[in-house]
């Protein structure tokens, strides 16, 4: 028998599976070659490949559910060989008694039979998932177990088949071929699409594999849905699950001939992107769903295993949106319903990722919100600002407003961006919205509104935001991390009002109290620690907080984030007093284009990250840029005037400009020579100069008679003393 194609999706030419068919003609007789995977995934047309590749003798039969009587089963197999073989072992005889012994003459015989074929044969049972009467499951498990050495027996269908399965891999007589070996490639699709007739660029193919997960059949329906399209770059991303061509062949092979029990378990848990026996449970509200999963998944039915212990599954993308179309049918409450009772199971479970788009959309704002907020601190201070600004852009301006804690939350975002407008905004909102809760609640409330704005938008003052802070520590948990934060801002307070030791203490308490949790607070309290440090001339120490300040912004990503500028700064400064001139150049160039994203942010913030980079460019010879910042900080200093510490830094560095200005430049030093000027008070030689540096002991010797010309004098020694006086070198 030949097969016979059912679809125009799985004909033979339209998919290249060279791999796959070089892999079965390898199978060697006496195996047992398994093809599972979903409708539409082109197992049969690897199988008419693997006929055309292989000089074996290929024996087909297309079983249907009438072969669930295992006398039917084993006639089918013995009819197809008798169209090539004589056979006469009494085989038919025994097949037509009134009550075949299957097990003790009809497969004997039907062995021996294979077994005496004068040419060696492929045996291919397709559409295996049609047999599931026990019987029959059994004498396939016999043939699979006894199949002589001259016969490969291939088995294809939408699930693994009951045939001692497991006892065969575990003997290494299995070849198998699944779902995730049948997925098209890139060039695969392009080869189909110009069978059609479709010539699109590659980035439209790649978007294409991706939206069909390179399921054949939907890449085949795929194809008719952009026929004469226009755009077809449009068409691709509007194909989806719930597209007709994709729904109705889907319903087709899936739903429709699931019992009505599996159809509305497949419905009901769409909702889901992930499922498990105990989540598809909470959403039901019934129990044994991890053993529907498991049997479901064993049927192949695009229900996709994430783990190797049958625990966890998703669905096939274009599945689930079919599915979730179909949900959507029968009614929003039913909808709204199901998500609700996820978000309820993964909250209780503390999976947040999970809970807080479940409730947003379950349209429950009240519980939504309380979710978000209860994260807030946690995704605001690690990293997570960009999943909280998501799931804030599903609600309109008017829903946040109407909640306290989607206005804190907003807020907070708005102050991790450097949004300073925003941040007063939403904090206005907060307290406003609070006003009819119970006084212990709209007190917290009022509190954090107030922290957050002193974060972001402080305008009153260093004073009023530590004393911000201060109340809102003795409001908020002691385990919140929003408590690292008022450490934080009440040290930078300390510290910028000129009582340095009680800085100390705030800024180290908001280091322990942000550990690894709060990575953001962390690098800041370590980079105005190393502040105090410098000014102190603990250079060193202020070197040791700066590293540890970086290392921490690298490892969790922080070196993008605006408010990371006054590390940045902090980090050019310091380097720049070391000597290390092409790093404190990068820094400070870096912490440049950072502080331009920031909006309106906090007055202290942005004076302080303006004067510390200035500073590090006056060490660099920068004048320009270093004027362009002080001047930059002077308009912020106006609204923090009890920065006492800013303003002595910012007119000590105006001063320092303006005489370096009148000169022409500081010293018409190259960032080379600047480099080899920080090394000549150490007591290494020219020669070890240039090994630490990686130039020759010449180009060190030209460039330090360099320095002594335009410093004026004619020694190394005196070269290091004029630098020290002029505040190049640090004075040690």
């Amino acid at each position: 028998m030949s097969p016979t194609p059912r679809s125009s999706v799985s004909r033979p030419g339209l998919i290249s599976r060279e791999r796959l068919v070089s892999k079965l003609t390898r199978a060697a007789s006496g195996s047992v070659a398994l093809l599972a995977a979903p409708a539409g995934y082109g197992k049969t047309t690897v199988l008419s490949q693997w006929d055309a590749a292989d000089e074996r003798r290929f024996l087909w039969i297309a079983l249907s559910e009438r072969d669930n009587d295992p006398s039917l089963l084993l006639g089918s197999i013995a009819e197809a060989l008798a169209e090539f073989e004589p056979i006469g072992n009494g085989l038919f005889e025994a097949l037509a008694a009134p009550r075949p012994s299957i097990f003790r003459a009809v497969l004997p015989r039907l062995i021996e039979a294979m077994a005496e074929a004068d040419a060696p044969l492929v045996v291919v049972l397709d559409d295996i998932h049609c047999i599931d009467e026990p019987e029959s499951l059994k004498a396939l498990a016999a043939l699979a177990e006894q199949v002589p050495s001259t016969v490969c027996l291939a088995v294809a269908g939408h699930a693994e088949p009951a045939i001692g399965i497991g006892r065969l891999r575990a003997h290494q007589r299995l070849v198998e071929i699944h779902a995730h070996d049948l997925v098209m490639t890139r060039s695969e699709a392009e080869e189909m699409l110009r069978a059609a007739g479709l010539e699109l660029g590659q980035r439209a193919v790649r978007r294409l594999v991706e939206r069909t997960e390179g399921w054949p059949a939907a890449l085949y329906l795929a194809t008719l849905a952009i026929e004469g399209e226009a755009d077809p770059a449009s068409a691709i991303e509007r194909f989806a699950g719930d597209d007709k061509f994709v729904a109705d062949y889907l319903r087709e092979e899936f739903l429709t001939r699931q019992s009505p029990d599996d159809a509305d378990f497949l419905t009901a848990t769409s909702v889901l992107d992930r499922l498990s026996g105990d989540v598809c449970d909470a959403v039901l509200q019934r129990e044994g769903s991890a053993e529907t999963l498991r049997r479901l998944s064993r049927a192949n039915l695009l229900l996709v295993p994430l783990d190797r212990k049958d625990e966890l599954y998703r669905y096939h993308s274009l599945l689930r949106e079919m599915l979730a179309s179909e949900l959507h049918r029968l009614g929003a409450r039913k909808e709204a319903t199901f998500h609700a009772r996820a978000s309820r199971w993964y909250a209780a479970h503390g999976d947040f990722d999970h809970a807080i788009p479940h409730a947003i959309a379950a349209g429950n704002r009240a519980v939504a919100g309380r979710l978000i907020w209860m994260k807030t601190p946690d995704y605001e201070t690690s990293g997570r600002e960009a999943t909280m600004r998501r799931w804030l852009a599903r609600f309109t301006d008017e829903e946040i407003a109407a909640s306290p804690e989607l206005s804190l939350a907003s807020a907070a975002n708005c102050a991790t961006r450097g949004d300073g407008a925003a941040v007063e905004r939403w904090t206005a909102a907060a307290v406003a919205a609070s006003a009819d809760l119970p006084d212990a609640e709209r007190a917290f409330a009022e509190a954090t509104a107030r922290l957050i704005k002193a974060t972001g938008a402080a305008r009153d003052g260093i004073e009023e935001m530590r004393r911000s802070a201060e109340l809102a520590a003795e409001m908020i948990p002691d385990e919140s991390p929003f408590r690292s934060l008022c450490c934080f801002l009440a040290g930078v307070g300390y510290h910028l009002a000129d009582d340095a030791e009680r800085a100390r203490g705030e800024l180290r308490e908001a280091v322990h109290r942000a550990g690894a949790r709060v990575p953001n607070i962390r690098t800041l309290s370590l980079a105005q620690l190393a502040l105090i440090e410098l000014d102190q001339d603990e250079l060193d120490a202020a070197g040791e907080l700066v590293l540890e300040a970086m290392a921490q912004a690298d490892l969790y990503g922080l070196a993008e984030y605006p408010t990371s500028a006054l590390v940045f700064a902090v980090s050019a400064l310091v380097r720049a007093r070391q000597g290390r001139v092409e790093d404190a150049t990068r820094h400070a160039r870096h912490c440049s284009r950072l502080i331009e994203g920031i909006a309106d942010f906090s007055t202290w913030y942005v004076a302080e990250t303006h004067i510390v980079v200035a500073r590090a460019l006056l060490l660099l010879d920068d004048v320009p840029a270093a004027q362009r910042h002080l001047a930059d900080a002077a308009r912020y200093l106006d609204e923090a005037s009890d920065a006492r510490v800013l303003e002595g830094w910012r007119l000590e560095a105006t001063r320092e400009a303006e005489a370096i200005a009148e000169l022409g430049g500081r010293w018409p030093l190259t960032k080379a020579e600047l480099r080899l000027l920080h090394r000549l008070p150490s007591h290494h030689s020219f020669r070890e100069i240039g090994e630490q540096l990686f130039v020759s002991t010449n180009t060190v010797k030209t460039q330090a008679q360099a320095i002594y010309r335009k410093l004026g004098v004619s020694s190394r020694a005196e070269a290091v003393a004029c630098a020290k006086a002029a505040g190049l070198i640090p004075d040690r």
